[in-house]
């Protein structure tokens, strides 16, 4: 007879990710335990084991949820049909509100992704070209030079460039938030996107 999952499960598998983002961010992936880890959560080791298998499956689940969920929200954002201008600046104000609530797995992701197995960096490298390819879909929509140009991508890793390490100056107790800076990103964005030039490039030696 199958074992039944206590309902509690999902929630406690949720927790333990949590903490280990959290220590992941603050001391490094390869530097943290799981002794570590499962005294943050209250817990004894073998219980963190029941859960997940070892700290390598933290490090992946973080990684891969984190961005699954950003291109979900690509997904979801692009299914409003909005017009192109409104939709960017809706993409660009929710990222900017989603990195608030995902500090510690955005860190993990930016940092800690170098320690991935290839096969499990390039499924997480995947995702990541989805949404980047979201935001370059929309910019072509606003300015279709980009695409002959191939500009659409680099505009918009500069665009991640602004948001992507926001985490790293922006404090949870400054007295600025990102509430009151995601549209602040998106006015400053808006305000250059017209203003690039298609310059001729000059081939590469």
């Amino acid at each position: 007879m199958a074992r039944t999952r206590s309902p509690a499960y999902d929630d406690q598998r949720e927790m333990i990710l949590a903490h280990a983002a959290e220590l992941f961010s603050q001391r490094g992936y390869p530097a943290t335990s799981m002794n570590q880890l499962a005294e943050a959560c209250g817990l004894s080791k073998p219980t963190l084991y029941h859960y997940y298998r070892d700290k390598y499956a933290l490090l992946v689940q973080i990684a891969e949820g984190h961005v699954a969920r950003l291109a979900e929200l690509v997904r979801g954002i692009e299914a409003e049909g909005l017009p192109a201008e409104p939709r960017l600046h809706r993409l660009i104000v929710r990222f900017v509100e989603e990195y608030a609530h995902a500090q510690h797995a955005h860190r993990v992701l930016t940092e800690d992704v170098r320690f991935l197995e290839p096969e499990d960096r390039a499924r997480v490298l995947v995702m990541e070209r989805q949404v980047v390819d979201g935001f370059a879909r929309t910019l072509v929509e606003l300015r279709p030079e980009f695409k002959d140009a191939h500009l659409a991508t680099p505009v918009s890793m500069l665009l991640f460039g602004m948001i992507n390490w926001m985490f790293t100056w922006l404090k949870p107790d400054g007295r600025l938030g990102y509430d009151q800076m995601a549209p602040i990103v998106a006015d400053l964005f808006f305000g250059g996107l017209h203003q690039i030039s298609l310059a001729p490039v000059s081939p590469r030696s």
